[in-house]
């Protein structure tokens, strides 16, 4: 495994103000899932979270190749793939805390966040729920606009029945479907490798879908395996495969400590963290320092105007229904 401390090779970035804009990105997302944990941690949030801290990476390389047509079905690890499309930043905090500015009016809270017009089909609490919207997204999108649908899914997820028979369908009828398993090693609690037999990404290539491992630290490596992966789908070729192999940093939800964590196995995982192995690649290839400097902080001061505005901006009212008054 490689580390950050090592002198990064230039010329690896074919677009420095691109990668410039997605080092933006994910520290968003970053300092977005700190603000909610700070919040939660102070009563302000209900419910659960699921943070993607550590996770960046995937959601944003992705998303920097999605066209307009193209449809997004999320986990409940769901704040980064919204921020990483384009939801709006204050909307999705305004949501995670009830109040009415919410993307969804407040009601959606942090599992069930959706917002069709950024592409955004839904956030799924079910473990793998994401692919059997995806099918369906990609079903119609092969009848109509010619997009391409993505799943995201944990590693977890790859035990449910239910995803091979999505996988099955979608081979058989050749859909534009892009199936990303964001493998960060662990199903909630439970090392994947205790309860998996094989190799994920083998469960696709059973089905003739072509698949690849990939590192999913690397945001310029997930933009590489992204590419190829849509270009297969949208030439009607059907589904493809990519396992990106990531690591949380936090706990599953909650306040989950992690405990479970072998020891010293969070601190080799933060030596690659993605958005650190961004910005060391950036300054390789000749980005100056004090630029990426002024993101981090101009970063930081939109968050803390979002926390204000949040915490400021009112509840939902009551919804009055005639059916329910007669």
């Amino acid at each position: 495994m490689s580390r950050v401390s090592e002198k990064a090779p230039t010329g690896v970035l074919d677009d420095l103000e691109l990668y410039t804009r997605l080092y933006r990105q994910m520290l968003l997302i970053r300092g977005f899932e700190d603000l909610v944990q700070s919040l939660f941690l102070k009563g302000e949030i209900y419910g659960t979270t699921h943070l993607y801290s550590g996770q960046e990476a995937i959601a944003t390389g992705v998303a920097s190749l999605l066209e307009d047509r193209d449809r997004v079905a999320a986990t409940y690890r769901g704040h980064g793939h919204a921020l990483a499309l384009g939801v709006d930043p204050q909307k999705l905090l305004d949501e995670m805390l009830g109040r009415e500015s919410g993307i969804n009016g407040g009601r959606a809270g942090s599992m069930n966040v959706n917002s069709l017009d950024d592409r955004l089909i839904g956030s799924f609490g079910i473990v793998g729920g994401s692919i059997a919207a995806a099918t369906g997204a990609a079903l119609a999108l092969k009848r109509t606009s010619g997009g391409v649908a993505v799943a995201y899914f944990g590693d977890g997820a790859m035990n449910q029945g239910y995803v091979f028979e999505c996988l099955n369908f979608c081979r058989v009828l050749k859909l534009p479907l892009v199936l990303l398993c964001e493998n960060n090693g662990y199903g909630e609690y439970t090392s994947f490798r205790s309860v998996t037999a094989g190799e994920i990404r083998g469960r696709a290539e059973a089905m003739d879908v072509p698949a690849e491992t990939i590192d999913g630290m690397s945001v310029w490596t997930v933009r590489e395996a992204a590419a190829r992966a849509l270009a297969h789908a949208r030439a009607g070729d059907g589904p493809a495969f990519i396992e990106a192999i990531t690591y949380r940093f936090v706990g599953h939800s909650r306040s989950d400590p992690g405990a479970y964590r072998p020891e010293g196995e969070l601190d080799e995982w933060k030596a690659r963290d993605p958005i650190v192995l961004l910005r060391a690649q950036l300054e390789a290839d000749g980005i100056d320092a004090g630029r990426l400097d002024d993101v981090a902080r101009e970063t930081s001061e939109q968050l803390d105007r979002m926390r204000a505005a949040g915490l400021a901006a009112p509840f939902p009212t009551a919804l009055e229904s005639k059916e329910f008054k007669d």
